[in-house]
């Protein structure tokens, strides 16, 4: 019995130590299936203790994540403060809220774009935003087309930038006092890129904001609002998403599909993109004059994982 301890307390062989690259690489896939097998097992046997306590189970353990650790902001936004409330009534978009305007879209590539992905991806933009259109620069200047824009009536003024024939940069110049935003657009993917999609219908979607919790958020989260309708027609059921999570703002859009009367599912219409905020300029987009109420400056403010600022 001795013997038998004595050789249970021999440690391994060290993995390493294998010269062998064929014995080396089958001894680390046995260790890594060994520890699959236990972490199984042990999850396994805590679900069994969970459920002979029941109520008298201990609470579950939430991980860290740099989410729940993030770093406090001193600009979060509470709701319910009547000081937000005060600023949401007075700001530029405060007409779109109080519904004096209705949304009219005009959405621009930039000057000289290839025909191929971007121009795609501005007619994909059309067909998830209701009342808007896609024009062609034609050479024009974006302050000369604002101008015309403010003529026509439009609200809201999208132009798509792109590298090499794909979509890089978004522009939104909310009209006719801004605010303008510019966002790095990356990860496109078409609705051709993407397997099993289904047919879009032309009702007006539901819009879904997730995590835009400072105030630089809740205004990039109002701005993104006020290119929807008012009132979506729930009898479509669309809805589109707009979730920022660590200051990346991911795009999804989905039908509802009810499958029985207990199960609710979600069917992918596509397209997927992503957006990071680059600046945030007061008023109608001005590249030599405009005042920025926002600018993201990698070196200076990306000093901790954990801090973001939507």
């Amino acid at each position: 019995m001795a013997d038998k301890a004595v050789e249970g307390c021999v440690p391994k062989t060290n993995i390493s130590q294998i010269k062998n690259k064929q014995r080396r690489t089958a001894a680390y896939l046995e260790m890594k299936r060994e520890q699959r097998k236990q972490k199984k097992k042990q999850k396994k046997l805590q679900k069994e203790e969970r459920k002979a306590l029941g109520d008298n189970a201990p609470p579950k353990q939430v991980p860290k994540t740099i989410e729940n650790c993030r770093v406090y902001d001193e600009t979060f936004v509470n709701p319910e403060d009547e000081e937000v409330a005060v600023d949401e009534a007075n700001d530029e978009l405060a007409p779109y809220f109080n519904r004096e305007t209705t949304p009219k879209i005009l959405i621009v590539a930039s000057d000289r774009s290839s025909r191929g992905r971007t121009d795609c991806f501005c007619k994909e933009l059309k067909r998830i935003i209701p009342n808007s259109v896609v024009k062609y620069r034609r050479g024009l200047a974006l302050k000369k087309i604002i101008e015309q824009c403010k003529g026509c009536e439009y609200t809201d003024l999208l132009v798509v930038n792109q590298n090499r024939g794909i979509p890089n940069g978004l522009v939104i110049s909310h009209l006719p006092d801004g605010p303008t935003a510019h966002f790095k657009v990356s990860n496109v993917k078409l609705v051709g890129d993407l397997k099993k999609m289904g047919s879009m219908s032309c009702h007006h979607p539901e819009v879904i904001l997730n995590n835009f919790n400072t105030h630089l958020g809740h205004r990039i989260g109002r701005l993104m609002a006020s290119l929807f309708p008012h009132s979506p027609q729930f009898e479509g059921r669309r809805v589109v998403t707009f979730h920022n999570q660590r200051d990346f703002i991911f795009f999804r859009q989905h039908r509802y599909e009810f499958r029985n009367s207990q199960k609710v599912g979600l069917k992918e219409l596509g397209p997927r993109f992503t957006l990071k905020l680059r600046s945030l300029q007061k008023g109608t987009f001005d590249s030599k004059f405009g005042e920025y109420e926002w600018v993201h400056k990698r070196h200076e403010m990306e000093t901790s994982r954990r801090k973001f600022f939507l």
